[in-house]
């Protein structure tokens, strides 16, 4: 069995964690602790109160007596928010208080563009404009080139959370771009774990949820690879094993 652990700022779209649990169909165990949000606001300032080291402190020591073996902070703005270097020393914070490897899905998107060997996306975002911008330079810090960046402008992580399937597919249609080899969807509080393969289909390119990427990076944390083609083609960079 392996145990990943995951913070997750409120209550949005955290019914996608035991979901791609089931999807993964193997010895994986997906552990939520939920953090204090503070205020929910997609502002700079609120951003970097909820990422602050005590708030995600606070939930280490549970994930700590549940096993887990690696942390990911599952929250896209309230790590980009910090930039390219203090979003380091935050994973690095969290992995010192709690004694495991760590990371966070902004990371998690860094690593999962290299994954699919992809340089060139468009993102969809959620957010006001200005933080927005923020993560597509986060990217750029690492040589990914947002050749779109698509703002919806909503404040709150609340009403992102209410979003079914025919928004999510107009802001992936909205989006998209003909030079981008993926589109990036970061919102965290995003539903779009059931959604995964009809995006791609619709897009005809790979997608990178949130959500999605931030389960893959906590599996790479621990050294596992798996083959699940409902949570798209990030999940199909690995054979399928017989056993």
């Amino acid at each position: 069995m392996t145990a990943l652990g995951f913070l997750y700022p409120g209550h949005s779209a955290e019914d996608d964690y035991p979901r791609i649990e089931q999807l993964l169909g193997s010895d994986i165990r997906v552990d939520l602790v939920h953090t204090d949000i503070g205020e929910d606001a997609h502002r700079v300032d609120a951003l970097l109160e909820m990422g602050s080291a005590g708030r995600l402190a606070a939930g280490v020591q549970e994930l700590r007596h549940a096993g887990a073996e690696a942390v990911v902070w599952a929250c896209t703005s309230g790590s980009f928010v910090y930039g390219w270097d203090g979003a380091q020393e935050q994973v690095r914070a969290l992995a010192q208080t709690a004694g495991m490897p760590a990371s966070s899905t902004s990371f998690a998107f860094v690593h999962a563009v290299r994954e699919l060997g992809a340089r060139r996306v468009a993102i969809g975002a959620t957010y006001p404009e200005d933080v927005a911008q923020l993560f597509a330079e986060f990217l750029r810090a690492d040589g990914v080139e947002a050749v779109s960046v698509n703002s919806s402008g909503i404040i709150t992580a609340a009403e992102v959370g209410t979003w079914g399937e025919t928004e999510l597919l107009a802001l992936a249609q909205n989006s998209d771009h003909p030079d981008a080899e993926a589109l990036l969807l970061p919102d965290t509080a995003l539903h779009t774990a059931a959604h995964i393969p009809a995006l791609e289909k619709a897009i005809g390119k790979p997608i990178l949820t949130a959500n999605q990427v931030t389960v893959w990076e906590g599996l790479r944390l621990a050294d596992r690879r798996v083959n699940a083609p409902e949570l798209g083609a990030l999940f199909t960079r690995e054979p399928i094993v017989q056993v």
